[in-house]
Formats: structure tokens, sequence, C-alpha cells
């Protein structure tokens, strides 16, 4: 119960932070982006969610900026898409992935993000991804945070 609070807490504190940036900003729940269409607005998370499920850090970096913070549990820093990617394989093998699933999405103008639940190595771990878009359909990783679940649903 505390872990679904703690993602809904974090859900309501980004979504509060993406309205207050102006009233201009067009800002679309995950439910209805996904009845506009079968990719809906957030297909940028389709290869991403299935490249976390794998563990396959090699895939997932192509999406990554050239450089994006990154937080594996409680270790954060400023990086490269190489020093990233490096990090994260380095956590794959230490935490062999068996599933990702997807707890809320959302995005504003030219941000996406996501938050997810990763079983990997026998432990739950909360993904938050933020995708920005420099203009079009292109979409790079900006930061990405993996944090240590304590407790169950």
């Amino acid at each position: 119960m505390l872990k679904r609070t703690h993602i809904l807490l974090t859900a309501a504190t980004l979504l509060l932070c993406f309205a207050a940036r102006g009233q201009n900003n067009r800002f679309t729940s995950v439910s209805s982006a996904v009845r506009q269409s079968p990719e809906g607005e957030f297909s940028v998370f389709s290869s991403i969610t299935k490249y976390l499920a794998a563990g396959d850090a090699a895939s997932l970096s192509a999406w990554f900026a050239d450089n994006l913070d990154i937080t594996i549990i409680s270790s954060s820093r400023n990086c490269s898409r190489k020093q990233a990617r490096e990090i994260l394989r380095t956590f794959f093998e230490a935490n062999t992935p068996r599933s990702f699933q997807v707890a809320h999405k959302a995005s504003e103008a030219n941000r996406k993000y996501m938050i997810g639940l990763l079983n990997a190595g026998g432990e739950l771990f909360q993904v938050t991804i933020y995708a920005t878009s420099s203009g079009g359909d292109t979409y790079k990783i900006q930061q990405l945070n993996i944090s240590r679940q304590t407790d169950a649903y």
C-alpha cells in the first residue's frame, strides 16, 4: 500500500509541475491518448518498455540523449550516453530483469514521462523516465531513475 501511495504521489507531483508551467500547454492523460490511436501519443515508450523488460541496455541507450541524468538506486550522476549505457548494463547484470509493468504515463507539449515497476533479480524497482523532443516525433531520454521498492502491493 505504501508503494502505491508513493507512486501516486510522485505522479501527482509531476502532473502539478507540468500543469504549473502554463495554461496554454497541452496535457494528455494516458487513457485519452490510448483511445486516440493504437500507438497513441506514448509510442515512444513501446520500445523502451520492451528493452527494460529484456534488460537490453545497448538497445535502450539508443533512446538516450547525448547527456542525461541517471540514478540507479542511490547513485546519481549526469553522464554521456555511453557512460549511462555501461551503468545500466552493470545494473542489469546484477539484477536480471523478469518483467516490466507500466504504472503511469503522461505528456505535455514536447515532454513525456513514464513510471513503471521492474521485477529484476528477485526485487521490485520503480523506474521513472523523462523524455523530451526538440521538435517532431523523436524523443530522447533526459532522465532515468531506478529506485528499490521496499514493500509489495
